[in-house]
């Protein structure tokens, strides 16, 4: 069927509405599908009205969604467990037999300890509107929910979206902002001393692995389009994921991670071990030498040795079949390049996706090993709220879930950039390299942002 225009998209919608106040029986979730032609998604994004925007973009490129408003929201403020999130998604699964329906959203690095505003320790959002892509194929998408709501003020409530629905209109110009100052959280002293302290024999013994990280803050008298932000960050990291939560006027959380924490499709799982990082070459035989010196490296092959291991392990009990690369890879991004072991397990029947996230999140590429005792060494000693940084964002799907390890992300404030790195800290590490390795991550970013 050929794509209609936008406005013959909303017209049709509204139409289809029209028709569900009279219809005697529906599912309480109910989704409209109108195709249309090919639009600039981030743009179209951009240009609308209502909140939340939501923008999500897979790593393999045939997937992108930019999404507007609430159908359904989950805000989880205070602790909620694991079993309390599948709960409630099994409930939302129940209520329709439509496997189309997504649920975008993430979890905090650490839902021990309180969230950020509006971001919580997890929330997720059904949206009220959706414009996707599969491929080449466009299609502007409308979510209505009826459970314990009026038809007639829910069918209200869809067509008063529809009526605020805004054509694209080209993104803010990209500029440099001024810095009016920028602060380290820890600074330098303080990120010397946690190094030492988790490179201590006596500590390293009962656990190898802590993966620091730093919050850089950068003051700014100026607003700064969040969007524009990702739409050049995308540019500039094709093979990342690329994505952006902004459930109100005042923040947004927007990522380019290289990171997949897992894909489910039915039962198949991909998932990865991503650690162990050096910089490009200016020059393809430099950047290939870096390469193979980075293959080459000890101290980094053993630290993606140790997340391979910690994720086959954890997934063992929920699988059928587990497989991982046996050596790594190089990946590149274009200013870094990691090491990289696919892992690919067949699941049990009955598994969900909140047993996944317990099982893989937080990896120890953005944790450590163990779990418990490098988070609990994070909370106490680094000084900041990760937040959503180093979380787990994607959505959630009957037949097919992916989520992002929020790595290479920044949280916009008014006045406020939050940018955020990390780097793993086993025996052998140096806090002069690896410092230098938190500013070689945020190199990107902070290109696009202000004059190096």
């Amino acid at each position: 069927m050929s794509a209609m225009s936008l406005n013959g998209a909303r017209l049709s919608l509204e139409a289809k509405i029209q028709r569900l106040r009279g219809a005697e029986h529906c599912e309480p979730l109910v989704q409209l599908i109108e195709s249309v032609p090919a639009l600039p998604l981030i743009s179209w994004l951009a240009s609308q009205t209502l909140y939340p925007r939501i923008y999500w973009h897979g790593r393999d490129k045939e997937d992108e969604v930019a999404a507007i408003g609430a159908a359904a929201d989950f805000l989880f403020d205070d602790p909620v467990s694991d079993q309390q999130l599948a709960n409630v998604y099994q409930h939302q699964r129940d209520l329709s037999s439509n496997h189309n329906i997504r649920y975008y959203g993430g979890v905090a690095f650490d839902r021990d300890v309180s969230g950020w505003p509006e971001f919580g320790r997890a929330h997720f959002v059904l949206p009220r509107m959706e414009l996707r892509r599969s491929g080449k194929d466009f299609q502007l998408i409308l979510n209505l929910n009826f459970e314990g709501r009026d038809r007639q003020t829910e069918c209200d409530a869809a067509l008063a979206a529809l009526e605020q629905l805004q054509k694209p209109r080209p993104l803010t110009p990209p500029g440099k902002v001024h810095l009016l100052g920028r602060s380290e959280y820890p600074e330098f002293p303080r990120w010397k001393q946690l190094v030492e302290q988790v490179t201590a024999g006596k500590f390293n013994q009962h656990t190898p692995k802590v993966v620091l990280s730093r919050l850089s803050q950068l003051e700014i008298n100026e607003p700064i389009d969040p969007w524009m932000v990702l739409a050049c960050w995308q540019g500039r990291s094709p093979s990342s994921f690329q994505f952006g939560f902004q459930f109100s006027p005042e923040r947004t959380f927007i990522s380019c991670s290289p990171e997949r924490l897992y894909r489910r499709r039915q039962q198949e799982l991909f998932t990865e071990a991503l650690a162990g990082t050096t910089v490009r070459g200016v020059s393809v035989e430099e950047d290939n030498q870096l390469a193979q010196q980075l293959l080459d490296d000890s101290k980094n092959s053993h630290e993606n040795q140790l997340v391979r291991q910690h994720i086959v392990e954890h997934l063992a009990p929920l699988s059928s079949y587990v497989g991982a690369d046996e050596s790594p890879k190089i990946f590149k991004l274009p200013h870094i390049q990691h090491l990289h072991r696919a892992i690919r397990a067949q699941l049990k029947p009955c598994i969900n996706d909140f047993q996944l996230l317990q099982a893989l999140h937080p990896t120890p590429a953005v944790g450590g090993l163990p779990r418990d005792s490098a988070l609990s060494f994070i909370r106490q000693q680094e000084g900041y709220n990760r937040g959503w940084y180093a979380g787990a964002c994607g959505y959630l799907n009957k037949h097919e879930s992916e989520f992002s390890v929020a790595i290479r992300s920044a949280l916009i404030e008014p006045g406020r950039l939050n940018l955020f790195a990390g780097a793993g800290i086993v025996t052998g590490s140096d806090p002069e390299a690896e410092w230098q390795e938190l500013d070689n991550k945020l190199a990107t970013i902070l290109s696009i942002l202000v004059e190096l």
